[in-house]
């Protein structure tokens, strides 16, 4: 994936002596785009967030993402299968009929003060939890929870951790979000590029069977191909889910708990690519009472031909919603575009495509609860990952890791000798 492509990249720049082996053809995991009629296809909804994680790791490589920032015009929320207004200010908070008086009054009383919550002891409450307390209104609570879900991905209140939450809604607020031009596969190629420039080296459609791990099993001594072949290493960076991650080390009861407890973040999706928007002016809408979503991302960014449209919708999954039909989310577009199948050229449905690899759970203590880059019992083991490490959520967390890695082996441990390997 991205994240792993990007810690290879960093620890190159360093020093470092890199493989990377991709059991794929193709490089960039999640962040994949295919082109299909001149309609530039993500795997779902994919957005930016210019406060986070992922674009400090990106331009600090020099990577430069180009793209646009969804505006306010032409956003509304969803209810009843109708579009209202959708509260993006002070003057759409009071004018909108989605709240009532007491709601409005509450809700621009907790976003007048969002960036100044202290997210730190929120690790073990739920989002559900913190909503209820924050604020008392059913209507107030139903807005709320749509602008966490559509920052944080995840629909499932009751697990995710009120610090992840409110820190992704923060996040979206203090500076919004970028769709970027050509899809997130450029932010893959100008990765690899500068990755080859520093030196890694890159074996595609290469499997790694396990992590060698050296006599009484306390530290890593390379990789083993899935030819039979040992690659000899240093450090070992896994990319992957937990799952994955375990089963490179098998017998590992530690990193199978972890895969046995991590819960990941899942969405179904529709994408379509439109020869035109029946209604220009409804770019965006969001579920107030149900856990959609859906954009017009071309708006933004360079995503279809002159003229046409690109355009996501996604059901959030999780908690009592665990599946979607396509005809669902069809019934979102039917609102948010009346006439659109009759301007339909190329459309992909997904009924379940899986977010994140683990969700930040308030039982586990939220983000800090989470697994470190460094497998504390194995030396010179690491992962990189959206469930990884103490920073973000999405490709903020996993951009994070990279960097987190680069940290430990670079700045902690003088990489110029050091060999790497990463799967």
């Amino acid at each position: 994936g991205l994240g792993g492509l990007t810690a290879a990249a960093l620890l190159a720049r360093g020093g470092c002596e890199v493989t990377l082996f991709e059991r794929s053809k193709l490089l960039g995991g999640r962040a994949r785009t295919t082109e299909v009629d001149g309609f530039r296809f993500n795997l779902g909804p994919h957005a930016l967030y210019r406060a986070g994680a992922a674009l400090r790791v990106l331009e600090r490589l020099g990577v430069k993402p180009q793209g646009g920032i969804p505006g306010p015009v032409g956003s509304h929320a969803l209810r009843g299968g109708r579009l209202h207004t959708l509260p993006r200010g002070a003057v759409t908070l009071m004018t909108t009929d989605v709240l009532s008086l007491a709601g409005k009054l509450e809700v621009a009383k907790l976003l007048a003060g969002l960036m100044r919550i202290d997210t730190g002891p929120l690790g073990r409450m739920s989002t559900r939890e913190w909503l209820e307390t924050r604020l008392s209104r059913k209507d107030s609570q139903a807005l709320l929870a749509a602008l966490l879900r559509v920052s944080s991905y995840c629909a499932d209140m009751e697990a995710l951790s009120a610090e992840a939450a409110v820190k992704q809604l923060q996040c979206a607020t203090a500076a919004n979000v970028l769709y970027v031009d050509g899809g997130w596969s450029t932010l893959v190629d100008a990765v690899e590029r500068l990755g080859r420039e520093a030196g890694v080296r890159l074996e595609l459609s290469t499997r790694v069977e396990t992590v060698v791990l050296q006599e009484g099993g306390k530290r890593v001594e390379g990789v083993r191909l899935a030819d039979g072949t040992v690659h000899g290493a240093d450090a070992v960076v896994l990319a992957g889910s937990p799952a994955d991650v375990a089963a490179l080390v098998p017998g590992d009861a530690v990193l199978a708990r972890e895969a046995r407890e991590a819960v990941p973040i899942q969405a179904a999706t529709l994408e379509l690519g439109l020869s035109a928007l029946p209604r220009p002016d409804a770019l965006f809408a969001l579920g107030l009472d149900g856990p959609w979503y859906a954009s017009v991302h071309s708006a933004s960014a360079k995503l279809a031909p002159e003229g046409s449209a690109m355009v996501h919708v996604a059901k959030y999954l999780g908690g009592a919603d665990t599946e979607a039909t396509e005809a669902e989310l069809e019934a979102v577009m039917d609102a948010l575009q009346p006439g659109w199948r009759a301007k339909v050229v190329a459309r992909r449905y997904r009924p379940s495509l899986t977010v994140s690899a683990g969700l930040p759970r308030a039982v586990n203590g939220g983000l800090t609860g989470r697994p470190a880059v460094a497998v504390p019992h194995v030396g010179g083991l690491y992962r990189v990952g959206d469930w990884v490490g103490a920073e973000g959520m999405l490709a903020d967390a996993s951009l994070a890791s990279a960097e987190a890695v680069e940290q430990a082996l670079v700045q902690g441990m003088g990489a110029p000798q050091r060999r790497a390997a990463g799967a």
